[in-house]
């Protein structure tokens, strides 16, 4: 069949993409412009991203979708082959006809399926460990990001400590207490989707010694620790004490952190930003994962910048080389208009790091 064909198919399966997710992609659901899934094939998860709304062709456009997880990317046909299960191409162009024959309401097209179960219980629970938890103001949570090196710790909503948190190295291990640092998980409109909890050892000079001093509940992937409400600009980065590091120099830009490479690479971008700092962290992921969320925000239209860490990422640059020197990485890297909106350049890094 000739490629025009496909692509027409193609440029009409985008005209309605959402109905085509919702037909095909029924494992998934919308999240703003985005529809959420685990794969082409339809397996419940939320590493690929359909674009519902956009341009017919050229970058950002509508009914192209990337695995985040994969690195993957495609458009509606590839969908429609892969969650058909079709033999060939053929078969999935076959299948597209027979969809673009329906009429929008038809009733065969699958309507969102409600959140999974395990993903249900998963928020609940998150829920009550940040009702248990308590404001980090004097706790072993403040102590902790204090020998960190990181300031200006006032007010941080999205951060809670819990004194004798629960952990569990495997199923069949016995269930053990540590104090740990909660942070709140939410999406665009701050509804609490999740929690992140970094187990501390008692003396709060570094995390638990434990195997996994790092674990996240609940619905994540797309989400994060908020610190700040969303702006025309913000910042994003993987780990809550990077995001902190940068956002000492930088207090009033909002910034998210979305707690992995992985999740970084997926995380959702508000509707109203313009311009996008990614917080990168100096490994083969975090390069990775920078360069996907990049590559997705300048697709929409939001001016993309990285900032890059003289270490291994920010709380490195902050603890080893300090403060100013970390000012100036920071200053020469972002948009000259922002320099002065955001840039904090009285010093007080230094009083900070002698507490711990």
């Amino acid at each position: 069949m000739p490629s025009s064909v496909a692509s027409e198919l193609a440029r009409r399966l985008a005209q309605d993409a959402e109905a085509v997710c919702r037909r095909y992609l029924s494992n998934g659901r919308r999240e703003g412009r985005y529809w959420l899934v685990g794969d082409v094939r339809n397996t419940p998860g939320r590493s690929l991203f359909v674009r519902l709304t956009g341009p017919e062709s050229g970058k950002g456009a509508a009914g192209k979708w990337t695995d985040a997880a994969t690195g993957e990317h495609g458009d509606l046909l590839d969908v429609i082959r892969g969650s058909a299960r079709c033999a060939d191409f053929a078969e999935a162009l076959l299948e597209a006809r027979s969809f673009l024959s329906l009429p929008k309401d038809d009733p065969s097209i699958e309507r969102r399926r409600s959140e999974a179960p395990t993903v249900t219980r998963s928020i609940d629970s998150a829920r009550r460990l940040l009702h248990m938890s308590q404001p980090i103001e004097g706790s072993l949570v403040e102590r902790y990001l204090r020998h960190r090196g990181i300031a200006g710790l006032r007010n941080l909503d999205s951060l809670r400590s819990h004194p004798r948190c629960y952990y569990r190295p495997d199923k069949s291990s016995a269930v053990e207490t540590w104090p740990a640092m909660i942070a709140v998980v939410t999406d665009f409109d701050g509804k609490v989707t999740g929690a992140h909890r970094t187990w501390l050892d008692p003396s709060g000079r570094d995390k638990a010694p434990i195997a996994n001093p790092r674990r996240a509940m609940g619905d994540i992937c797309g989400k994060g620790v908020r610190f700040g409400a969303s702006l025309d600009v913000m910042a994003a980065g993987e780990g809550i004490e990077t995001v902190l590091s940068a956002r000492s120099l930088l207090p009033s830009m909002p910034m998210i952190a979305a707690l992995s490479a992985a999740h970084l690479a997926a995380l959702l971008l508000p509707s109203a930003l313009r311009r996008l700092y990614v917080l990168q962290d100096n490994d083969a992921a975090g390069r990775k994962a920078t360069a996907q969320l990049t590559e997705r925000a300048i697709a929409d239209g939001i001016d993309a910048i990285t900032l890059v860490p003289q270490l291994a990422d920010f709380n490195d640059d902050l603890r080893h080389i300090g403060g100013e020197a970390l000012r100036a990485t920071i200053r020469t890297q972002l948009a000259p208009q922002d320099v002065a909106r955001f840039l904090k350049f009285d010093n007080t890094l230094g009083s900070e790091r002698s507490r711990g």
